[in-house]
């Protein structure tokens, strides 16, 4: 061979060594931003996660709340309607004592 040609040969040797570490780089590198962008995803989605949950849990103490409110509304209700009952029955008793000229 001539001096020339070891040259070139010396040459793509080089260029060929210099792309294989550019590719190792490039390869240890993957892993390393793989795995960052699969912790971003993970963290994101847990962020939604954990606000779908709050919004649940809010939801559902909001039904329970309404609940217990209804709840005591239709206690007062009977209560009132109890009242109101043996008022009614009062009130007859005075105005059917009036009427028949009694005096209570």
């Amino acid at each position: 061979m001539n001096e020339k040609n070891i040259q070139e040969v010396l040459e793509i040797e080089k260029q060929a060594d210099a792309i294989h570490k550019a590719a190792l780089h490039e390869a240890q590198q993957i892993p390393v931003e793989t795995e960052q962008e699969a912790q971003t995803l993970i963290e994101n989605t847990r962020a939604a996660a954990e606000e779908e949950a709050r919004k649940i849990v809010a939801n559902a103490q909001s039904e329970e709340e309404t609940a217990r409110i209804l709840s005591e509304a239709e206690d007062k209700i009977k209560r009132a309607d109890g009242l109101a009952m043996k008022n009614r029955d009062r009130a007859v008793n005075y105005v059917m004592a009036r009427v028949l000229g009694r005096e209570s």
